[in-house]
């Protein structure tokens, strides 16, 4: 009998969730998609350069200034971009202008 009740089939998991759960998760998934969206959101430049993507464009190309040097990533960013490009330095941002 003791073995019975410690038997973790025993027991129905199912019924220890309540039945309102996902009707109650629905909005909450629909709010926190809305909320992204809104955080997402970027008003377009008329600047070439990299996104800004939730700040993973940024800390690209602040690696990649760290990583190639100053001259590398500028020779990089003008052939990608043209001769007038936005990037971040050190989470500023930054104009590349050359030609």
């Amino acid at each position: 009998m003791l073995l019975e009740t410690l038997n973790p089939m025993h027991y129905n998991i199912t019924s220890l969730v309540p039945d309102t759960m996902p009707v109650a998760t629905v909005p909450i998934l629909i709010l926190m998609c809305f909320l992204f969206l809104i955080w997402n959101h970027e008003e377009t430049s008329s600047i070439p350069g990299p996104g800004y993507c939730m700040g993973i464009g940024p800390l690209l190309s602040h690696g990649r200034f760290l990583w190639m040097g100053v001259g590398n990533a500028c020779n990089y960013y003008n052939k990608t971009y043209g001769e007038f490009v936005r990037v971040w330095i050190s989470g500023e941002e930054t104009f590349i202008i050359s030609k």
